[in-house]
C-alpha cells in the first residue's frame, strides 16, 4: 500500500548520534525547453541546478529486530523500486514497488531478517528511454512485472539482470526503517511533487521548465492550461491519486489540439515544429507508449504546424521495416532535430551546425479532429 507519509530528516537527525550519506549517482537527464525566467529563486544554495543527477540518499542507525521498511520517494518522477534481500546464503529480490513524488510505501513488513538490503530503482516509461541509470555494486535478477524471484543472482528466462545498491536504511521514532529516493536538488515532500507535476507538464508540452520545485504563476497557469485541456477539475490536484490522473490524462487526446495516438507495438517519439510566420521552432522528443496518446500544447496561433515521429526498440534504437527503410512518420518539410531533446529556432544549416535534417509533415490546423494515427504498415 502507498503511505501519504511526511518524514522529516530533522528529526530523524535527533536521533541518530552519526549520520553517514551513501550516495549513488543515476544517469544525467537535461529537461526538454529549459529556459531562463523560472517563477521564483530558493532561498538554499543547490548544486548542479539546469543538471539535476538522480540519487539515493541513505541515513545509516541501528536496526530493530522487528521493524517495517519503507521507501520514500522525493525525486520528480513516479518511480517503481526493487529491494535485494541477502540472508542465509541467499539472495531473493521483490519488485515492482510504485512510489509516487512525496510518498512513502512499506516494501517490507514485520521482522526484518537480513545481512544485506540492496535497491534499484527506474523510472516509468512515460519520463523517456533512461531518465534513471543506476550504478550499484551487485547484479541481481529481476522481472518485468511484478515478481518475488527467490534465487535472484542466477537469472533464468523472462529475468533480467540489474545493478542493485546496497543501502542501510535510518530508523524512524516509530522503530521502522526507511531509505529516501532523492535527486542532488534535496527535494523536499512539497518541492518534489511540484517539480514532479512541472515535469509532466513539460511532457506533455507546456512550457513549465524549468523544473526546480518552485511554484509561481508560470508553473501554475501551465497545470490550469493543462486541466483546462483535459476538462479535470481543480481539485484534482489534491487528489491521493493525482499522478495516475495526470499520466493518463497525458496519454489522452486533448479535444481540439494536435494528438499523436501510438497504434504500433513499438514506443514511438516525437517532435513538432510551429511556425508564426516569422520562426519556425522545433522541439522534441515526445515519447508515446504502444497504444496510447499524446497531446503536446501548441502555443499562440501558428499559420503551420508540422509533426515527425519515429518507433524506438528498447534501446532506443530506430525500428527497420528492412536494412535501409525505419519505421517512421514525416513529410518533406526539412528542419533541424537532434537525439537528445532539443528546441531550436533556427532552421538552416543544419548538418553544418552537427544537427540532424529531418523530413517533418504538414499538419492540417484547420481538420476539426487534429489526431495523428501512427500506424505500422
Amino acid at each position: 500500500m502507498i503511505k501519504g507519509l511526511t518524514i522529516s530528516v530533522g528529526v530523524m537527525a535527533g536521533l541518530v548520534p552519526a549520520i553517514h550519506v551513501l550516495i549513488t549517482t543515476f544517469g544525467r537527464n537535461v529537461d526538454a525547453r529549459v529556459k531562463p525566467g523560472h517563477d521564483d529563486q530558493r532561498t538554499t544554495a543547490r548544486a548542479h541546478f539546469t543538471l539535476p543527477v538522480a540519487v539515493v540518499l541513505l541515513l545509516t542507525s541501528f536496526v530493530p529486530a522487528e521493524a517495517d521498511l519503507k521507501l520514500c520517494n522525493r525525486m520528480s518522477y513516479v518511480v517503481e523500486a526493487a529491494i535485494g534481500i541477502d540472508s542465509a546464503n541467499t539472495t531473493a529480490t521483490r519488485g515492482w514497488f510504485r512510489i509516487d513524488p512525496a510518498q512513502c510505501r512499506v516494501v517490507i513488513q514485520g521482522t526484518l531478517a537480513a545481512d544485506r538490503l540492496m535497491l534499484n530503482a527506474r523510472a516509468l516509461s512515460i519520463y523517456g528511454t533512461t531518465p534513471l541509470q543506476q550504478n550499484g555494486q551487485h547484479t541481481l535478477c529481476t522481472a518485468p512485472d511484478n515478481f518475488t524471484i527467490a534465487a535472484a543472482r542466477q537469472c533464468r528466462s523472462g529475468q533480467t539482470p540489474a545493478p542493485f545498491t546496497e543501502i542501510k536504511p535510518t530508523a524512524t521514532a516509530d522503530g521502522h526503517l526507511v531509505a529516501y529516493l532523492a535527486e542532488d536538488n534535496e527535494y523536499d515532500d512539497e518541492q518534489a511533487r511540484l517539480a514532479a507535476t512541472q515535469r509532466l507538464l513539460v511532457i506533455a508540452g507546456y512550457d513549465a521548465a524549468p523544473i526546480d520545485g518552485v511554484d509561481g504563476p508560470k508553473t501554475q497557469g501551465a497545470l490550469a492550461a493543462f486541466l483546462k485541456s483535459r476538462n479535470l477539475p481543480t481539485e484534482t490536484t489534491q487528489s491521493p491519486n493525482f499522478f495516475d490522473t495526470m499520466i493518463k490524462a497525458v496519454q489522452t487526446p486533448s479535444s481540439g489540439n494536435l494528438s499523436w495516438c501510438n497504434e504500433t507495438p513499438h514506443a514511438v517519439m516525437a517532435a513538432i515544429a510551429t511556425d508564426d510566420g516569422k520562426t519556425v521552432v522545433s522541439r522534441g522528443w515526445y515519447r508515446i507508449e504502444p497504444r496510447k496518446c499524446l497531446s503536446p500544447d501548441v502555443a499562440g496561433q501558428p499559420k503551420r504546424i508540422f509533426s515527425f515521429a519515429e518507433a524506438v526498440d528498447a534501446d532506443g534504437r530506430p525500428v527497420k521495416l528492412s536494412p535501409t527503410r525505419v519505421l517512421s512518420w514525416g513529410g518533406t518539410t526539412t528542419l533541424c532535430t537532434r537525439e537528445s531533446k532539443f528546441e531550436f529556432s533556427e532552421q538552416g544549416d543544419c548538418s553544418s551546425r552537427g544537427l540532424a535534417a529531418t523530413g517533418f509533415a504538414v499538419i492540417d490546423i484547420n481538420a476539426a479532429n487534429k489526431t495523428i494515427r501512427l500506424t505500422a504498415p
